[in-house]
């Protein structure tokens, strides 16, 4: 019977023996996902790139114009260039998202980390708590937020961070569960690793996989979410080109001038599928 040699060459094991990352095929759906993420990322670094217009001053007499060759997604109420406005909103939209979905990504993987890998009581409390905030549904949490903090794009974008804090936090406790109990890791006790170093080296690293691919998914949700509490008032306020806040404004206009809700909001939808097979593209290599 073969035993599993310890030392130095034990404890540098790259990954787990339950996963192996597998060589992406080029997908169709896939590179059009990235191209979609790569030019909302360009919108919101260099936005005058894209466009000539500014995104919160209105050009008199150019009121609620159809899409045309000057105007390509048309005009609002005021005047402004729609495409303009989603071009410059974009930087609003996804910083919040950013913002929310690192709240989330820090603080439940250390939840998550410090659960799983400690177990016993520690385990029993964090995952209770996890257990009551994942009890209360996410848009009434992020509303209780909000009203706490205040109004604004940061605010919004801590609001729903917290919401998704017990997600990742439940996530991050299952793989540290199982990466735990792997062979590697109990052969590094074996050869008298420290508690921290193997958490550090081996247990965090190999739990991570997962959890980030869910960040990428939980980014759609984050523009989603920060998009919905803006249509409902209480995110960026105006005249901020936010894309929510786009959809809000333009929802009094619907039967006039659709283009002021239905250009915003494929927008959104384009950005949260492609983040979600972006997550998918993740997932399955790792299977």
């Amino acid at each position: 019977m073969s035993s599993l040699p310890l030392g130095k060459s034990t404890l540098s094991l790259p990954a787990t023996q339950r996963r192996r990352w597998k060589p992406a095929r080029l997908q169709p759906g896939l590179i059009i996902a990235w191209l979609v993420i790569a030019t909302v990322i360009l919108w919101a670094v260099a936005p005058g790139w894209f466009t000539g217009y500014s995104g919160t001053e209105g050009i008199a007499g150019a009121q609620r114009l159809a899409p045309q060759a000057g105007h390509w997604l048309g005009t609002d109420q005021l005047g402004r260039d729609v495409y303009a406005r989603i071009v410059y909103g974009a930087s609003h939209s996804l910083s919040g998202a950013l913002v929310a979905v690192a709240l989330g990504l820090v603080f439940g993987t250390a939840l998550g980390l410090a659960a799983g890998a400690s177990g016993g009581i520690v385990d029993a409390i964090v995952m209770r708590i996890n257990d009551v905030l994942l009890s209360i549904p996410g848009l009434l949490l992020s509303l209780s937020v909000i009203i706490l903090l205040g109004f604004g794009t940061v605010h919004a974008a801590i609001a729903v961070g917290v919401t998704s804090v017990a997600n990742f936090a439940r996530l991050a406790r299952a793989e540290v569960v199982l990466v735990r109990h792997s062979d590697y890791v109990e052969a590094a006790y074996g050869s008298g690793g420290t508690f921290f170093s193997i958490l550090w080296r081996h247990i965090l690293p190999n739990s991570l996989t997962s959890v980030i691919a869910f960040s990428a998914l939980q980014f759609g949700s984050a523009i989603l979410a920060i998009s919905t509490l803006s249509f409902l008032g209480y995110g960026t306020p105006p005249p901020t080109p936010e894309w929510g806040l786009l959809i809000a404004e333009g929802r009094n206009y619907i039967s006039t001038a659709w283009w002021l809700t239905t250009f915003p909001g494929i927008v959104v939808v384009l950005v949260v599928l492609s983040a979600n097979r972006i997550s998918q593209s993740f997932r399955r290599r790792t299977r």
